[in-house]
C-alpha cells in the first residue's frame, strides 16, 4: 500500500479502513483516460488488502464526480466515438465499478457536491452512502443525448421503483441530498464540511464488526434482489453455516457472555 502511487488517485489509510480519494479536483473529479485506469487498478488493490475491512471512496474538492471529462473523448466521427464508448463502459468502467459492488468489503460513498453521470454509478455501486447536504445525484444524460450507464438504469430502477427512476432519468433534475435520504439513494446526510469525519467514524464503526458476517450481509441483499422467497431462505441458511462454524462466531459468543468487546478477525 505505501509503495503505490497515482496521478488522479490519492490513498489513505487508517488502519483497517482505506479512504480512496479522485483527485482532479480542478475538473471535479471528471473521469480522464487515467482515472478510469487507475480506479480499475486502485479497487484492485484494495479489494486484495487483506488488513482491510472498509473502503471509503470521495472525491477531491467540491465534487464527487461530475462523469465523464466529455474533451478526453471529444471529436471525431460519431460511430468511431460510439464504439469507443461502449468499449470504456465494457473494459473501463465496469470493471472498477463490480469491483466495489462484488467486493468482500464493505465500500462507503462519501459524497460532496455532484455525483453526476458516470459518477452517480460509482456513488451507487457501494454500499452504503453519506452525502453533505449540498451534495447531489444528478443523471446528466438526457441534456446531451445519451442514456444512464455503468449499471446506473439497474441501481435506479431497484432504489426507486419504475416510475420514479424514469422520471428521475429523464427528467435530468437535481436530486439533492435530503431527498436521496428520504428515496433510499444515501443513508446519512450531514453538514457540509463533515461528510469525511463523518464517513471515516462510520467505516471505523463497521471495521469493528465480524469481517465474514458483514460480508455474507453483502452477498445475501444482493442475491435477495433476484431470488425468490424459498431460494433466498436456502441461500441463507448456506451462509449462515459458514458464519457460524466461524471462529470469529464463538468470540462473539464468548465476547459476550464475557460483556468485553469481541477481538473479530475475518475467520
Amino acid at each position: 500500500m505505501s509503495d503505490l502511487s497515482f496521478e488522479t488517485l490519492l490513498i489513505e489509510k487508517h488502519g483497517p479502513v482505506a479512504r480512496l480519494v479522485m483527485n482532479r479536483p480542478d475538473k471535479l473529479n471528471t473521469f480522464s483516460t487515467t482515472l478510469r485506469q487507475e480506479m480499475m487498478a486502485a479497487v484492485n488493490v484494495l479489494n486484495a488488502d487483506p488488513e482491510l475491512r472498509v473502503i471509503v471512496l470521495a472525491g477531491a474538492g467540491r465534487a464527487f464526480s461530475a462523469g465523464a471529462d466529455l474533451q478526453d473523448s471529444a471529436g471525431g466521427d460519431p460511430a468511431h466515438r460510439g464504439q469507443l464508448t461502449e468499449h470504456m463502459l465494457k473494459n473501463e468502467y465496469k470493471p472498477s465499478i463490480l469491483g466495489i459492488t462484488d467486493s468482500s468489503k464493505l465500500w462507503i460513498a462519501e459524497v460532496s457536491g455532484p455525483a453526476a453521470g458516470i459518477g452517480s454509478a460509482y456513488m451507487m455501486a457501494c454500499d452504503l452512502v453519506v452525502m453533505a447536504k449540498g451534495g447531489y445525484l444528478y443523471q446528466a444524460f438526457a441534456a446531451i443525448g445519451l442514456i444512464p450507464d455503468g449499471g446506473a438504469t439497474w441501481q435506479l430502477l431497484r432504489a426507486l421503483g419504475r416510475k420514479r427512476a424514469l422520471e428521475v432519468i429523464v427528467g435530468g433534475e437535481r436530486i439533492y441530498a435530503e431527498r436521496c435520504l428520504e428515496w433510499g439513494l444515501c443513508n446519512r446526510v450531514v453538514e457540509d464540511g463533515e461528510e469525511t469525519e463523518a464517513a471515516l467514524e462510520w467505516a471505523a464503526e463497521l471495521a469493528k464488526k465480524a469481517p465474514l458476517a458483514m460480508q455474507f450481509s453483502k452477498k445475501a441483499i444482493a442475491m435477495a434482489a433476484d431470488l425468490n422467497f424459498g431460494e433466498m431462505i436456502s441461500q441463507e441458511a448456506a451462509m449462515q453455516n459458514i458464519c457460524i462454524s466461524s471462529d470469529d462466531s464463538t468470540e462473539g459468543v464468548v465476547a459476550f457472555f464475557e460483556k468485553r468487546p469481541p477481538a473479530f478477525k475475518g475467520s
